[in-house]
């Protein structure tokens, strides 16, 4: 479940890094919608999104039994 919620946050993120920079502002400061964030925000934005769905991911790989170690030996 908590995977599947960092693997929905970090697509969110990385697809929409903007939108979310800016509901997140809003949510994190009283006169949030006046703010604007540098233009390196939103690359940040991305990066973190990406490292999310992949940590995500990799965890549902391994739970999943995709790396068949045991095999080899």
């Amino acid at each position: 479940m908590l995977r599947a919620l960092l693997a929905a946050f970090g697509l969110v993120e990385l697809l929409f890094p903007d939108k979310l920079v800016a509901a997140m502002t809003r949510l994190a400061y009283e006169d949030g919608g006046e703010m604007t964030a540098k233009p390196w925000v939103t690359t940040a934005a991305r990066v973190e999104g990406a490292t999310l769905l992949l940590i995500a991911l990799v965890g549902l790989r391994g739970r999943c039994g995709g790396a068949d170690d045991d095999e080899d030996e």
